[in-house]
């Protein structure tokens, strides 16, 4: 039987989420300036051409599944990825830490910026409709962030993890995500997250900080030509 985090776009926009889909009953995505992701209802012909549908001209929809998805013909492949997706193994437990506060739209070309700076994955200047993100400053300037992004029934995705280059080193980051994964946990959700298999050391804190490898999935970035 399909685990619920098998198709986790999919099965967020159906869900949880569905007050973000835009589509059918055939494909779905979310609003792409709010992030890119997008799902077939399966992978039959007509759920296919449905995705196809979707994009407008030079838009990219991001498609990650247990399974490969093959790229419609009207479509480009623009690249392919291995993610691995991780779980908490247990509850996180709520910390405190007044550095930490949380962030707003006011904050968003910051956090933009942060973002890009250090590709944690897809972000945009409306990232945070979909969950809280909070942040740490140094002297006035965003230096950590972290957020939630994805939910499905009992799940919430743990993301836009990252921390400024030159205060990497300081446990920054570390603190961002147990203090995130302590808010979904209070909430009553799982924490999970995704990370690219390429990325090891990001994989070897994950699991020091308590999340296990549930499995690999596919990324494909496809985009409508102009």
């Amino acid at each position: 039987m399909m685990h619920v985090l098998d198709r986790p776009v999919w099965n967020a926009l159906a869900t949880v989420h569905a007050g973000f889909a835009q589509g059918s009953e055939l494909a779905k995505r979310y609003d792409p300036t709010i992030v890119p992701f997008a799902a077939p209802a399966d992978l039959t012909q007509a759920s296919l051409d449905a995705l196809a549908s979707l994009p407008a001209p030079s838009e990219v929809m991001v498609i990650v599944e247990s399974q490969p998805v093959e790229t419609p013909p009207s479509l480009e492949t623009v690249m392919d990825a291995v993610l691995v997706q991780m779980v908490a193994e247990k509850p996180f437990e709520p910390i405190e830490d007044p550095r930490i506060k949380p962030l707003g739209e006011a904050d968003a070309e910051e956090m933009l910026e942060l973002a890009n700076l250090t590709k944690p994955g897809p972000f945009t200047l409306r990232a945070q409709a979909l969950g809280t993100f909070w942040g740490i400053r140094e002297s006035g300037r965003l230096v950590a962030m972290a957020g939630q992004r994805m939910r499905q029934p009992g799940y919430a995705e743990l993301s836009g993890l990252c921390t400024r280059p030159e205060f990497q080193g300081q446990g920054l980051g570390k603190t961002m995500m147990r203090f995130v994964a302590g808010e979904i946990s209070a909430r009553g959700d799982a924490v999970f997250l995704h990370a690219y298999r390429s990325n090891v050391g990001a994989i070897a804190m994950y699991e020091k900080m308590g999340f296990s490898l549930r499995r690999e999935m596919h990324m494909r970035v496809a985009k409508r030509p102009n």
